[in-house]
């Protein structure tokens, strides 16, 4: 039997990660107690209060089903690996499995008085995630067995620069979420249903 590929085992690996990292977002959010519940209109508004969670959930599961996609065409369009570049994969999928702590957090407290710190922690821990994206393409930029003028190192190039300014775009929106959390928030949300339209049109979403 041939050994695996480096690459197919290290996206096996990965695939694996991001499995559980969305598995563990719906996990968070708990059934309302049966013993709690009077009438079928309790257990009605019982679900209704559980909108943060389901919002929550919604946003974190865009950027990490994005996060995968893009993940996915890397790893099918790179002929090559180096300790550099799994080393910065290892990085990146820190930054994946990070991001259910946030959405619990931010579940948890954004009905609250106490929304803005949840609010400020789930901004840096996507803005975390941009960086560990950035760190990832710049890995492939020159990995083991990789070709300096390969179209995928071009289109890497080209893509380094785009998240250059995702990245100063999330952290205007963590500064602002310590003033003005739910401005924050709402920005979020559209920059990455922005990012979900973009790799939906995107022939090839990095």
């Amino acid at each position: 039997m041939s050994e695996m590929n480096p690459n197919a085992r290290l996206q096996i690996f990965s695939d694996g990660v991001f499995a559980i990292a969305i598995t563990l977002l719906i996990l968070e959010i708990q059934v309302p107690p049966l013993e709690m519940m009077q009438s079928e209109g309790d257990v009605w508004r019982a679900i209704g209060h559980l909108w943060p969670s389901f919002l929550a959930l919604l946003l974190s599961f865009i950027i990490i089903f994005i996060s995968w996609y893009g993940h996915h065409a890397l790893m099918d369009a790179t002929e090559g690996t180096s300790s550099k570049f799994q080393f910065a994969n290892g990085f990146f999928l820190l930054t994946v499995v990070i991001i259910p702590f946030p959405t619990a957090f931010m579940a948890e407290y954004l009905n609250s008085p106490f929304a803005q710190p949840a609010i400020v922690f789930y901004c840096l821990a996507t803005l975390l995630h941009n960086i560990g994206w950035q760190i990832l393409l710049q890995s492939v930029v020159k990995p083991k067995g990789q070709s300096e003028y390969s179209p995928l190192v071009s289109l890497v190039k080209k893509t380094i620069k785009g998240h250059q300014y995702g990245i100063f775009i999330n952290m205007g929106i963590a500064i602002l979420s310590w003033w003005f959390p739910y401005i924050a928030l709402a920005s979020s949300i559209l920059f990455w249903s922005y990012w979900l339209y973009h790799a939906l049109l995107s022939k090839q979403a990095l």
